[in-house]
């Protein structure tokens, strides 16, 4: 699809100075009691396991089973939920959620805005499972219990495990902020920690950096 039918089918060039997120338990109290295993994902997710906030965040993202998104949307039925079609077809796009077109279907990510301020408030990542389980999407052969994706901080914030964070952030390990975050976290991994990091390294990223150092 080119540029200007994307237009003509409801997606638009977003306004990303626009992003004003939520804060981690803010939307702990917004999705209190959903049924359906969410957590907190990226560079917020390191920095509640180790209880600091460490720097400042231009966007928040939380995770959940792809099959139950539907579930974290009714809860947030009164904002707009949008798809960024990211390296997909590099236009820049998004699109409404509705009108995604099937190549974006594929794609994880759904931004959420308010109608009102136009404020982009957060960003949930769509994940494979199967039940219970979760799958990793750049590997399905890597799978977890939801039960050992999912750790909690004292006031009761989910948060993806450390490990698993990092396998993805190691795509962008020439980024300060995701170098920064393997270096505070690495010495905090037991020995357990770490060898499901390298098994994983190792079946996504074969030759990482990384794996000489952990």
């Amino acid at each position: 699809m080119n540029l200007e039918a994307a237009r003509a089918a409801g997606a638009f060039e977003p306004d990303l100075t626009l992003w004003d997120a939520w804060r981690p338990e803010h939307v702990s109290v917004l999705l209190a009691d959903v049924q359906a295993p969410w957590y907190v994902a990226g560079g917020w997710a390191i920095e509640l396991f180790l209880g600091q906030e460490r720097r400042e965040h231009e966007d928040l993202e939380i995770a959940v089973p792809r099959d139950r998104f539907g579930r974290i949307a009714e809860r947030l039925s009164e904002f707009e939920f949008f798809v960024p079609d990211g390296d997909l077809t590099g236009t820049g796009l998004v699109w409404p959620f509705a009108q995604a077109p099937a190549a974006l279907d594929r794609h994880h990510q759904t931004w959420v805005r308010d109608p009102e301020t136009l404020r982009w408030r957060l960003d949930i990542f769509r994940e494979p499972s199967d039940g219970d389980v979760w799958i990793c999407r750049k590997d399905e052969r890597i799978r977890l219990p939801y039960a050992d994706v999912i750790e909690w901080t004292e006031d009761g914030i989910p948060y993806g495990r450390p490990e698993l964070i990092l396998l993805f952030k190691a795509k962008h390990a020439d980024r300060p902020k995701d170098e920064d975050d393997f270096t505070a976290v690495l010495p905090k991994l037991d020995s357990v920690r770490r060898g499901w990091l390298v098994d994983a390294l190792r079946r996504v990223r074969p030759g990482h950096p990384w794996l000489d150092r952990i």
